[in-house]
């Protein structure tokens, strides 16, 4: 399986960035993982509803463009369903054997994702009821995609 993350935003904490550099590393003999950043859209200080809704959309299309073709999608989001790693494992199991080989996970930015987005993904995944920054959702992504990978190849997992 060829992961890949297609997200709003560098990642601008140095802890955060190291993580992510880190399970990127690890997950080389498993496929590997690319992650593509996509510039956040210029909004005001004080930004309107409308203002916040135009950048929404916007990235959201952005988004769905970067998204490779053929790619199984899955949408980080608040209102997704919650799995275990192990359910994860399992989803990527399943998707490799009924022959999809990209997965995609997609990551919006400050102000959430568009509706067309939200429509347009496979799958929309949940990491906890809880709210997460755009930036730090990276990093649990990239470590439960190679606990992914691990309990697939019933490979110990230490950290």
């Amino acid at each position: 399986m060829r992961f890949s993350v297609v997200c709003i935003g560098k990642l601008k904490e140095a802890y955060l960035r190291d993580g992510v550099a880190e399970f990127v590393k690890r997950m080389r003999p498993y496929g590997g993982v690319t992650i593509t950043e996509l510039n956040e859209s210029k909004i005001g200080d004080k930004p309107s509803d409308a203002d916040r809704l135009q950048v929404v959309n916007e990235e959201g299309q952005r988004l769905l463009k970067a998204v490779p073709k053929s790619a199984h999608m899955v949408l980080l989001d608040v209102y997704g369903k919650t799995m275990s790693s192990e359910e994860l494992a399992k989803t990527v199991s399943d998707l490799e054997v009924s022959g999809t080989s990209d997965m995609c996970f997609i990551i919006g930015g400050a102000f959430g994702v568009s509706e067309e987005l939200r429509n347009s993904v496979h799958y929309k995944l949940s990491f906890s009821p809880m709210t997460f920054t755009h930036q730090m959702v990276r990093l649990l992504l990239v470590e439960q995609i190679y606990r992914a990978c691990k309990i697939n190849r019933r490979e110990p997992y230490h950290w």
